[in-house]
């Protein structure tokens, strides 16, 4: 009988699909990493796993502890499932631009939310930053898994998605595009590849109101660049220090629209239901079509699910509100 221990058992091990209809202008194979297979249907299922046991091996977590975590909602939902697993308890703080979907997920899995103001400085004592680490402090036995400057979050996609990547194109990968949060990914997978070879380009999706392009093309960190912006689960006021720009060869940034109409065009040209980073994903990668020849094999990775969406970009109503649907 072929059965999983338990849920966490079924992390990893995700299909890769080819964009057809929506990758026609492009010379290239262009395949998805399809992180949604995951039980908490996002990547961050990976390095939750990755953070919550390396945490335990060194003491950090103790039995019957309390995991806190300022979260969009993915890496909280990966967290949640591994501490239903293990005997913890679960208190993420988010910030109240994300969507009521991943607030109510959440909860749905026992956790408790906090959620902060989006629109304050990140050293503010009401951002999410602040909060959680306040929380850490009063709670006792407490554990602040801090996923920006932690370094399992990285290693967790060095030690799986970066190898089943590799494994899954037969080391033909030539580029990588992937969104950029936290870091974790792009620096985890990124160093696997090119540690198998050095020639593959890795590229960054970045969105508008963010500092990740400029800091990486000048080295200057431009407060005048950062602003409110719609697009969730990419982009940073801050600089995580999981983001190793040394790995990354650069960066595209896409707007909240495109972000939002290409996370639609995903869902009903080629039947992938995916969250709104996708979007922005696949179409940073259009932008990038100078970038690539035939004989490359672009590797694209997909965060989440359209279901924490259903409430802004697969409503018709909110789009038309925002001035995304004509």
């Amino acid at each position: 009988m072929k059965y999983a221990e338990n849920i966490l058992e079924t992390i990893g091990n995700t299909p890769l699909v080819k964009i057809n209809t929506l990758a026609e202008e492009l010379p290239c194979l262009v395949l998805a990493k399809y992180e949604t297979f995951n039980p908490g249907n996002s990547v961050k299922d990976r390095m939750a796993l990755k953070m919550i046991e390396d945490a335990e091996a060194d003491g950090r977590l103790k039995p019957g502890g309390t995991i806190i975590e300022g979260t969009s909602g993915n890496t909280g939902m990966g967290l949640a499932l591994a501490a239903i697993v293990k005997g913890y308890k679960c208190v993420f703080v988010m910030a109240d631009k994300q969507s009521k979907e991943k607030i109510d997920i959440l909860k749905a899995v026992g956790a408790e939310v906090v959620v902060c103001p989006t629109n304050v400085e990140p050293d503010d004592p009401r951002s999410y930053y602040s909060v959680s680490k306040r929380l850490a402090e009063e709670t006792e036995n407490a554990w602040y898994v801090n996923q920006y400057d932690n370094p399992s979050n990285a290693k967790g996609h060095y030690e799986s998605t970066g190898p089943e990547i590799w494994e899954q194109t037969e080391g033909k990968i030539t580029h990588f595009v992937v969104g950029v949060g936290t870091g974790g990914t792009i620096s985890g997978v990124g160093k696997y590849l090119k540690e198998k070879n050095p020639n593959v380009k890795v590229w960054g999706i970045d969105t508008y109101g963010s500092v990740f392009k400029k800091y990486h093309e000048t080295g200057i960190f431009d407060e005048n660049e950062i602003y409110p912006y719609v697009t969730e689960g990419i982009g940073e006021d801050i600089l995580p220090k999981n983001v190793d720009f040394s790995i990354i060869d650069g960066f595209t940034k896409v707007t909240d629209k495109d972000a939002a109409v290409y996370t639609q065009l995903l869902a009903k040209k080629e039947g992938m239901f995916l969250g709104n980073s996708a979007g922005a994903a696949m179409k940073g990668l259009l932008q990038l079509k100078e970038h690539f020849n035939e004989d490359d094999v672009v590797v694209v990775l997909f965060h989440d699910h359209g279901s924490r969406y259903v409430g802004k970009m697969f409503n018709d109503e909110w789009m038309k509100k925002m001035g995304y649907l004509e």
